[in-house]
């Protein structure tokens, strides 16, 4: 859910942040919430094939799989001097990321690494080797169900008395991996029960290690709790297991969700990772971006994680078909049920858009939840109270099986016989009737 409102004004007064109660509460919790689909695919940019003078016989496919799995042997093995033995030891500079590498994943609970050719043609062909696109395939042991798929690319050359090695990645011919959390700078690995929170080192500026460590076990804590939280509301048809990712900068986290830009005030956002080839096999990741993130209060915590992990819960970060309001306004019906806010509170926005125009004739659309300031935020609020007029009055079970019903419709989500098809079967009223209920339910809210 993106930044309510006119966040930027609010959010820098220091009143804001220290705030308990009323309006500073609200202020900070809503920094911002949301979901964002990403399937990774190919290189961000193309590069030519053809060889350049200079370049040096290529490798043979076999030679090349056969260092790429001493490589991955040696991830999985923890074997640093193995791993190493296959980078090329004249390069410093790329040695020494390499080590971070090598380090940041020693940390990471793999089940499944792997490093294989994914063209047997390089993708470049320079003085400086033969740079290769390869297939990574890896999978978080406790958390993924499946394997997952990335893109990356590494230059392999031969030197005199050690043989082929591993000599680049393919930056400085434009090719650029897909984004992983553990590519960066270091990586601290914070376990919760049912929650594992990946972080870059810079993610929590200003503090030492320990203070780092601390919001970080924080964080799991959170998504630990919010589980249950979720879990009691739409039930246990999920893995009840989360990954979040906290890089350390805002323009990391957009390269983490894919298109999405201007994170600076939007504090997570659910998103899928190693989705090969758009086939829904990716897995739900939690993006915790970290300046809006260390806004919040602790209550804003706690909803703006507990929204995510329904996203998490219900896929809605790969929910295609679902109508907008039933997404976001079920997200936001969990994360404020234990959260104490005052409805005049939380709903302001759409309060003042009542003031000057009058209740909403129809429950916001997917071009409502594509806009940007006030009347997008009015929008989420628009949707929560649906969702929480249909939990009061049919009741929580008939709320999730309204957004199951809705998910499972065959129709495109632009049309609405969908959303009339879902009302009707489990509420047993057609949109018209249910526009007018929720109507008069928001006018007697917030009017």
């Amino acid at each position: 859910m993106p930044a309510k409102g006119n966040l930027d004004s609010r959010a820098t007064a220091p009143a804001m942040f220290a705030g308990l109660a009323g309006l500073a509460i609200v202020a900070n919790l809503l920094a911002g919430v949301g979901y964002i689909a990403f399937h990774d695919g190919e290189s961000r940019a193309a590069a030519s094939s053809r060889p350049v003078a200079g370049a040096p016989p290529a490798p043979s496919a076999a030679t090349v799989n056969s260092l790429l799995q001493r490589r991955s042997r040696a991830v999985l093995d923890r074997d640093r001097a193995a791993f190493l033995a296959t980078v090329d030891p004249s390069g410093q500079a790329f040695r020494a990321g390499q080590r971070t590498l090598f380090d940041n994943l020693a940390k990471v609970p793999l089940a499944v690494w792997k490093e294989t050719l994914a063209d047997t043609r390089p993708a470049v062909a320079a003085d400086d080797g033969w740079t290769a696109r390869l297939r990574l395939t890896y999978r978080l042991r406790g958390f993924d169900r499946r394997d997952l798929v990335s893109t990356e690319y590494l230059t392999f050359d031969r030197r005199p008395g050690t043989g082929w090695t591993i000599s680049g990645d393919g930056a400085a011919h434009g090719l650029r991996d897909d984004p992983q959390i553990w590519n960066g700078g270091g990586l601290t690995v914070v376990h919760g029960r049912r929650s594992i929170v990946l972080a870059e080192d810079g993610a929590v500026a200003g503090q030492d290690s320990a203070a780092r460590t601390a919001e970080l076990r924080d964080i799991a804590a959170r998504l630990d709790q919010g589980i249950g939280t979720v879990s009691g509301v739409v039930g246990d048809r999920w893995a009840r297991r989360v990954v979040a990712l906290v890089p350390a900068t805002e323009q990391e986290a957009e390269e983490l969700v894919g298109d999405v830009r201007n994170l600076g005030d939007i504090a997570a956002l659910a998103t899928v990772t190693g989705d090969e080839g758009g086939r829904d096999t990716g897995e739900d990741r939690v993006v915790i971006t970290p300046t809006a993130f260390g806004r919040l209060t602790a209550l804003g915590r706690h909803v703006v994680l507990t929204h995510e992990l329904v996203h998490v819960a219900m896929g809605g970060a790969r929910d295609g078909k679902t109508p907008m309001w039933l997404i976001e306004g079920l997200a936001d019906y969990v994360g404020y049920k234990k959260a104490g806010v005052s409805t005049k509170a939380a709903g302001r926005e759409l309060a003042d858009l009542i003031a000057t125009s009058g209740v909403p004739a129809t429950l916001p659309g997917t071009k409502e939840f594509a806009g940007s300031g006030d009347r997008l935020s009015a929008a989420y609020e628009e949707a929560w109270l649906a969702c929480r007029m249909v939990a009061e009055r049919y009741g929580e079970d008939r709320l999730v099986r309204l957004y199951r019903t809705a998910e499972a419709e065959p129709q495109d989500a632009g049309d609405p016989r969908l959303q009339d098809h879902a009302l009707r079967s489990v509420l047993g009223i057609g949109t018209d009737r249910f526009d007018a209920l929720w109507r008069a339910y928001v006018r007697r809210e917030l009017a």
